[in-house]
């Protein structure tokens, strides 16, 4: 089992869609139609103080009486350290804001793609987890030192953490949990915050980069004119998966929710290029031009 999830949403055909995905990628999945159920059913089955019977709670940002804010308050109480998603047809910098302010580690706009749902379940799984044990430090002192400079210049500014982020991603290349545990105890914010932020934009990556990357557009638009396929031919031809490098260091790959382009649909952009109306065997053509 990949995972223990909770959807909360007051629309039938979400919780439906979620169980169809999920289940059969190999996750545990419950779900509830509204906050207050969502809640009673956690009461049920915390297994002790401070703990959650699941690694992570999927939850809709609009639903009648309890909304998704007030949902997500009152869970962090209960359990500190779980996992957050928030799910959100209308994504305002402001629900976001308040959203990584209770330190959500992903967003999912609606409508969602199943292979985004799928990929935003496994980062948020893998998230909470290492929550519950300590990394080994993936960089020297002289590279923490560097951090610690870029860091001591935005300190104290509104809003820091972007421009800390951005300088970081520029000295670092990317940004493992590493970087941004560093980044979290010197802006005293919490890890999850980082980790919301970093998750949100798209321009920021985790996973180190080759000298171009390749990223493939994954929203309804998109999907709906196989942008799987187009992933699946990149993997093929790449021979690597998503979030890694070539061997030689040319090619690395990412899928991300929605590139704001969809009347172009289905997109890939290759380092700042946009290419629209791709199709499978285009995609490879696309390659060619990198090499």
């Amino acid at each position: 089992m990949k995972g223990k999830i909770l959807v909360v949403d007051d629309e039938e055909i979400v919780l439906r869609s979620c169980e169809r995905i999920l289940k059969p990628d190999g996750f545990e999945v419950s779900t509830s139609a509204s906050a207050a159920k969502a809640l009673e059913l956690l009461d049920e089955n915390m297994p002790g103080e401070n703990a959650s019977p699941f690694d992570v709670v999927i939850t809709d940002i609009k639903m009648p009486g309890m909304d998704g804010i007030e949902f997500m308050k009152r869970l962090r109480e209960k359990d500190p350290d779980i996992s957050l998603v928030l799910i959100t047809g209308y994504p305002s910098q402001e629900s976001i804001k308040q959203a990584l302010a209770l330190k959500i580690v992903d967003y999912l706009p609606k409508p969602f793609s199943p292979a985004l749902l799928a990929e935003t379940a496994e980062k948020a799984v893998e998230f909470r987890r290492k929550s519950r044990k300590p990394e080994a430090v993936d960089f020297g002192p002289e590279m923490a030192e560097k951090l610690t400079g870029i860091i001591e210049a935005h300190k104290g500014r509104p809003g820091s953490l972007i421009p800390v982020l951005q300088e970081a991603q520029e000295l670092v290349g990317f940004l493992p949990p590493a970087v941004q545990r560093h980044i979290a105890r010197g802006l005293n914010v919490p890890v999850s915050e980082v980790h919301g932020v970093v998750s949100f934009y798209s321009y920021f990556t985790m996973k180190p980069k080759g000298k171009h990357n390749v990223r493939v557009c994954l929203g309804t638009a998109c999907y709906v004119k196989r942008a799987e396929e187009i992933l699946a031919k990149l993997r093929e031809k790449l021979q690597i998966d998503i979030g890694e490098v070539t061997p030689d260091k040319i090619f690395s790959l990412e899928s991300v929710r929605c590139l704001g382009a969809c009347g172009l649909a289905p997109v890939v952009v290759v380092d700042k290029d946009t290419h629209g109306s791709v199709n499978p065997v285009k995609a490879l053509d696309i390659l060619t031009h990198y090499q």
